[in-house]
């Protein structure tokens, strides 16, 4: 058997259009190998990531502080004095019609439940907020700037985050993350340009689990998925170099595997190639950042102090926004931090007090830091989860109270990187349970983010299966300019 005639018989369709000398290999290579050639090479192989940006951007960079499970709004953030004018009392039909919820309270009676916190106004804007849960993001609401009509069309967690993160509530889509590192590429070769870490509530009482979909690259090159950095142990595995094996050895062995890659690539044209050679490059290099990265000790005690009493645990919220401000300052394009623990069905009056002591400080300390370090204005911070909570009483025979998931009127907050500080747009109703003005869809969030990171989300664009996908879909989004300083 001829081994060439072989290859030749077997040979698909993408591999023979990807031999030519404008194929994605081509241009995927140049890209690896000469970084300040990409714009040229992308061009050549018609590239919709040529044109990025398409404007002058305010932001460099984003860092997501994801709550997973669900923060309650109307407990912390959106402030209904209504709520205890009616309490205990069911919800009128009207309000309830056409609605839907998770099956935990589809069929059960409907009462409502008033605010579990003490809301005061802070700050010169005089945000209402729950400042006895939240004392240290109170003192910060004037770099502030608060959503309060977000809404979304998914009821349970997993398509809910899938949505926010992706755009798409069926997994397999490429991450916002992705979208940003395929377009804009990255301020550092030390480091992934998209880092991701998680945490979870210490007493564990929220089953949420963090799917590799919610960094995946889908259908980019997986060169620009999320780099998961561990919570325990070495950040990332087999970052050490065997026993036996100096640094220059490794440099030599990646310098021929790279050889061989690269002709590999030229023949085939698979991007995935040019992916490996990229890997392989990040790993060698992170070898040296890494261990720099993870190492406080240059850290000052007051900045310690500020990010509170668990910035020294591996793993926990407080440990992993220190982590996110040292990773923006070293040049990461996207910084996604997933915290679970908010799914408070039956445990609201004692679970979301923890959940608030553990993040209160280190989000409000990473603003702070950002703002002292002169990074917050090319940083945009981004605070929310999938969904809010019902402003009723989720009721189970014989157990404490909780509420169920709301995704009908919620809220999140948004800091730095062109965004209007100290305000609030958008209003639900009197009960927190309907956007009452100004609502704001997951895409028009999403293309918001894009356009403060100087992208049309219109125009941003990759060929896939015949379409032109989009982070944003097919449905009409809009970017929220009254937010945008």
């Amino acid at each position: 058997m001829n081994p060439e005639q072989e290859h030749a018989r077997v040979l698909t369709r993408r591999q023979l259009l990807g031999r030519s000398g404008l194929g994605l290999g081509a241009a995927a290579l140049a890209s690896l190998l000469s970084p300040g050639e990409h714009a040229a090479a992308a061009a050549l192989a018609g590239d919709a990531v040529s044109a990025v940006p398409h404007f002058a951007p305010r932001a460099k960079r984003v860092i997501y502080l994801f709550q997973n499970g669900a923060p309650s709004h109307v407990d912390l953030f959106d402030y209904k004095p209504e709520l205890s004018k009616v309490d205990g009392q069911g919800l009128p039909a009207e309000l309830l019609d056409g609605k839907r919820f998770s099956t935990m309270t589809a069929t059960q009676e409907k009462k409502f439940l008033k605010e579990i916190t003490k809301f005061s106004q802070q700050g010169e804007c005089g945000k209402w907020i729950a400042s006895d849960f939240l004392p240290r993001t109170a003192e910060i609401v004037d770099e502030l700037c608060f959503i309060q009509s977000m809404r979304t069309t998914q009821v349970n967690h997993a398509p809910a985050i899938t949505y926010f993160m992706t755009g798409s509530e069926i997994p397999g889509k490429p991450s916002m993350g992705s979208w940003l590192t395929y377009g804009l590429g990255s301020e550092t070769e030390e480091l992934p340009a998209f880092t991701v870490m998680t945490s979870r509530d210490r007493q564990a009482s929220c089953g949420q689990i963090f799917y590799d979909f919610y960094w995946g690259s889908g259908f980019l090159p997986s060169k620009h998925q999320g780099v998961k950095f561990r919570g325990a142990g070495d950040p990332v595995l087999y970052l050490a170099t065997p026993a036996g094996i100096s640094r220059a050895m490794r440099r030599a062995q990646l310098d021929d595997l790279a050889a061989l890659n690269a002709m590999n690539m030229s023949r085939l044209g698979d991007p995935e190639i040019g992916t490996r050679i990229a890997q392989y490059e990040m790993a060698y290099k992170m070898q040296a950042s890494v261990p720099e990265l993870t190492d406080f000790s240059d850290e000052q005690e007051y900045v310690l102090e500020m990010y509170g009493p668990q910035v020294r645990e591996k793993g926990s919220f407080a440990y992993n926004c220190l982590m996110a401000r040292r990773l923006a300052e070293r040049g990461c394009r996207f910084i996604q931090l997933m915290h679970a623990g908010w799914d408070q069905h039956a445990n609201l009056d004692t679970q979301l007090k923890i959940q608030c002591e553990d993040t209160d400080a280190p989000s409000a300390a990473l603003v702070k830091d950002l703002r002292q370090r002169g990074l917050l204005d090319e940083t945009l911070v981004i605070w929310g989860g999938e969904f809010g909570r019902t402003p009723f009483q989720q009721q189970r025979p014989n157990s404490p109270r909780g509420r169920d998931h709301h995704p009908y009127a919620f809220s999140l907050w948004m800091a730095g990187g062109g965004i209007k500080p100290g305000m609030v747009y958008g209003e639900s109703d009197n009960f927190g349970f309907n956007v009452a003005e100004k609502p704001v869809e997951v895409h028009d969030l999403q293309a918001t983010i894009l356009h403060l990171l100087g992208i049309d989300h219109q125009r941003f664009t990759k060929r896939f299966q015949g379409l032109d996908q989009r982070l944003t879909g097919v449905e009409p989004a809009r970017v929220i300019d009254e937010i945008i300083s």
